[in-house]
């Protein structure tokens, strides 16, 4: 255990305004790759644009093709250490609450009451006209076993999307707006698996930062906010937290 771990340690025990914001490097240890590493969904397919889903329905099979691919790591996935000590964390009261890039849905899974998903949840569609959502599982299996994009039950139309956010579509902006408010609510902000490098979500540690948060960062690789950091661990999330914990 090194004195950053014991400082991290005492500075969590301290607050109870800390923020954590988590990017996909926090779900490779619950089985779920990170799309856009090599090997991923991205760097295998061309992505489906928003604009070309809702003009096209030659895009939208395409669309529910490669959603119905990475469907299984997602149903089969369950929450590592890391999402459990965040929620432990929550329930203690030393954090208000989790920022996710991530829509694999483990936080709330693990127990987090407080989740800001910018980049929307897989866990569930939604239908592009009428706006009606539904559990996603029972629509990827439609369509892995009728090979037939699924209509919306509600208003029969074939728009029905997964609730997440597609490349070129906008992210929701109450949701954007509630975390920006987070950020510069806390006073411990910890950067967990995130490479930091998509905006508009990767302004968020500058917010809190700007506020006059304590910025720690955590992931295996370098990011651009490294330097703007109190403490910067490249390291795995859950060995990270486990010491930290442990202390």
């Amino acid at each position: 255990m090194s004195k950053s771990h014991r400082q991290l340690a005492r500075w969590i025990r301290e607050t109870d305004s800390g923020v954590a914001f988590t990017g996909a490097g926090i779900s490779t240890d619950s089985g779920i790759s990170d799309f856009r590493s090599p090997g991923g969904v991205w760097s295998r397919y061309d992505p489906v644009y928003y604009d070309d889903f809702m003009a096209s329905a030659e895009a939208r099979r395409e669309y529910w093709r490669q959603k119905a691919e990475s469907h299984g790591e997602f149903a089969d996935a369950v929450p590592n250490r890391s999402h459990e000590l965040l929620a432990e964390w929550e329930a203690e009261g030393h954090l208000l609450g989790v920022v996710t890039q991530n829509i694999d849905g483990l936080h709330q899974a693990a127990g987090s009451q407080q989740v800001l998903e910018l980049h929307g949840t897989v866990r569930e569609v939604e239908c592009q006209d009428c706006r009606e959502r539904f559990e996603a599982g029972p629509y990827v299996e439609h369509f892995l076993s009728e090979d037939v994009v699924p209509p919306c039950p509600a208003c029969g139309r074939d728009r029905l999307k997964h609730a997440t956010i597609s490349f070129g579509q906008s992210l929701d902006r109450d949701i954007l707006d509630a975390s920006s408010e987070l950020a510069r609510r806390a006073d411990l902000f910890l950067a967990l698996g995130s490479s930091l490098e998509v905006q508009p979500a990767a302004s968020l540690p500058g917010v809190a930062k700007s506020s006059g948060a304590r910025l720690v960062i955590v992931n295996r690789e370098a990011t651009p906010l490294d330097p703007l950091a109190d403490l910067v661990f490249h390291a795995g999330i859950v060995e990270t937290l486990e010491t930290v914990a442990s202390a």
